[in-house]
């Protein structure tokens, strides 16, 4: 049955990306092998199902394999298929993924991973073009355009003697190479709304990022490439729905490391450029001076300590005072703040809230009675969700 997935695209306005939209145009109506190389996440599989949907053979399917994700002694099977009785659990005839794609496009995913007597049995596939199913004894003939990927270095791997060189050269017929996001920075703010449309629940406008941020996410070196920032928005989207994202509003936990970095480094600018342009400070000395009546005046360590509590308020944390606090009473009082915020946003409505908070409405009431949220109309929990009304403005 042909693949009912939607034409794929790779995005983007950068040279790279352009280069690779018409690779795929000129190679696509070929039937020659392919060996797509790149680091994990930079979208070889889009790359292979892109050559699918262009070529003559879309009408027919696309089979992908993850060729390391599969135990060793289950990959032959899954190949090529087996026959009843073949071995213990064989109840009844299998076909392998190449006769699923036959007429079709078989996607040999992580090709480097594949153990080195399966590479030999691979490379007789492609040079006979037929497969014999485990435990048969008749070699079935396979029409399939095969195309293998991998984020390895298989000329080390080679040299390493870890994969066949003649299979290499046997897949290595047209090459082709997907580049690392860091390298494509001026594509980001396309994937962004491409992944932010994607993810966003129906009816819900998608999340978008101020400039400040954008410039962070365009900063960053992406290690797990588009498919770490296909999941970054996709957890920005589920905290912040329908939200214009700035740096600042982001916690940090919720960040990869390097954009927690980044996040910092942006900060601890600002609240420098603060400093410059505070009016208590010298133009001669270009130093941050306190009014005397603050009581602020101090070492150079207090005056770190302010900084560092500003960085702490700019990226939405409470500061630690010297006495210390409750770190009970403290994290209270943020779920009392977000439910008031939920109920606002829901007009009040209990079993909407419900759903803004990923909470069960039976959890949200002991929790609107334990902050003390709930006016003496609303008690009843077993009322309809549209008649639990709670005007959060009430409360707030």
């Amino acid at each position: 049955m042909a693949s009912a997935l939607p034409a794929p695209t790779f995005l983007g306005i950068s040279p790279s990306a352009v280069a690779i939209r018409h690779l795929i145009e000129r190679v696509a109506p070929s039937s020659a092998t392919v060996l797509i190389t790149g680091e994990s996440g930079t979208g070889k599989e889009l790359v292979a199902r892109a050559l699918h949907e262009q070529s003559d053979r879309r009408g027919a399917n696309f089979v992908p394999i993850n060729c390391g994700a599969i135990p060793k002694d289950l990959l032959e099977s899954e190949l090529f298929g087996h026959r009843k009785g073949a071995f213990t659990g064989a109840m009844a005839d299998r076909m392998g993924r190449f006769e699923l794609a036959h007429g079709g496009t078989i996607f040999l995913d992580e090709i480097g991973d594949m153990p080195l007597d399966m590479q030999v049995k691979l490379l007789r596939v492609l040079q006979e073009r037929t497969v014999e199913p485990v435990g048969g004894s008749r070699p079935v003939p396979v029409d399939v355009r095969v195309v293998a990927a991998t984020h390895r270095d298989l000329e080390a791997e080679i040299a390493a003697g870890r994969f066949r060189e003649d299979l290499y050269y046997r897949l290595n017929v047209l090459p082709m190479n997907t580049p690392a996001l860091r390298e494509r920075g001026q594509d980001i703010p396309e994937l962004l709304s491409f992944f932010a449309s994607k993810f966003a629940a129906k009816g819900q406008a998608p999340i978008s990022f101020a400039a400040d941020f954008l410039g962070v996410l365009q900063s960053y070196a992406w290690p797990g490439n588009v498919r770490e920032l296909s999941n970054l928005v996709d957890r920005f989207n589920a905290l912040f729905s329908g939200q214009q994202l700035n740096l600042a509003m982001v916690p940090p936990s919720f960040l990869p490391k390097g954009l927690r970095e980044l996040q910092a480094e942006r900060s601890q600018g600002e609240v420098a450029t603060t400093l410059e342009l505070s009016p208590y400070a010298s133009n001669e000395q270009h130093r941050f001076d306190v009014p005397h009546e603050l009581d602020l005046v101090g070492s150079a360590q207090e005056q770190t300590n302010d900084v560092e509590d500003i960085i702490m308020l700019a990226q939405g944390l409470p500061c630690l005072p010297p006495e210390g606090l409750s770190l009970k009473d403290c994290l209270a009082g943020i779920e009392r703040d977000l439910i008031l915020q939920a109920l606002n946003r829901a007009g009040g409505n209990v079993s909407q809230t419900a759903r803004l908070l990923n909470l069960q409405r039976t959890t949200l009431i002991v929790k609107l009675d334990k902050y003390e949220l709930r006016t003496s109309d609303s008690d009843a929990s077993d009322e309809p969700a549209d008649n639990n009304a709670v005007v959060a403005s009430k409360f707030a």
